[in-house]
């Protein structure tokens, strides 16, 4: 079978493998990473670079453009938390982004807050992943947050890896 064919996966295969590859790329970037024993909070796993502070990360993946949403109650905006949107484009490897949860302080068409007053629906942040508003993601690109992330946080005094990752930074 050819690779990065996503649609033989079902919804629960495709959440691993897109939990999976976001904890992978946050190691290979010299991050330390950890997995809460119990995922009632809507945080995936937590991250860690050298001795800067802790970062919480939800992941949401999707194979085509459509539309994703992040629950208010379990997506707090906090300066360290971070929505990880991995998209599966079909016969191709993962596209990864690291949206900061503060970007929606200032919700816009690409970026969207729902209230839903008066509705079943609960609160929730949303993102737009249309044709039109993929442009606005690329400034979320993984490689250009996280390099952002490790530039502000010192590595341990211990550890060489760190200090080598973060003095290529």
């Amino acid at each position: 079978m050819p690779k990065y064919q996503w649609k033989h996966l079902n919804g629960l295969q495709v959440g691993a493998y897109a939990e999976y590859f976001v904890k992978m790329e946050f190691t290979m970037a010299g991050f330390q990473v950890f997995m809460p024993e119990v995922d009632d909070r809507g945080i995936d796993f937590i991250v860690r670079f050298g001795t800067g502070c802790w970062h919480e990360i939800q992941v949401k993946s999707v194979r085509t453009s459509s539309y994703i949403f992040l629950a208010k109650d379990k997506f707090a905006l906090s300066p360290t938390l971070y929505a990880a949107i991995v998209i599966l484009p079909e016969g191709r490897q993962p596209d990864l982004y690291l949206i900061p949860s503060l970007a929606w302080k200032q919700p816009g068409k690409f970026l969207v807050e729902r209230t839903y007053e008066g509705l079943q629906s609960a609160p929730e942040w949303g993102i737009n992943l249309s044709k039109r508003n993929m442009p606005l993601l690329e400034e979320y690109r993984f490689d250009t947050v996280v390099g952002k992330i490790c530039q502000s946080s010192p590595p341990t005094a211990s550890s060489a890896v760190d200090r080598k990752l973060w003095q290529a930074k």
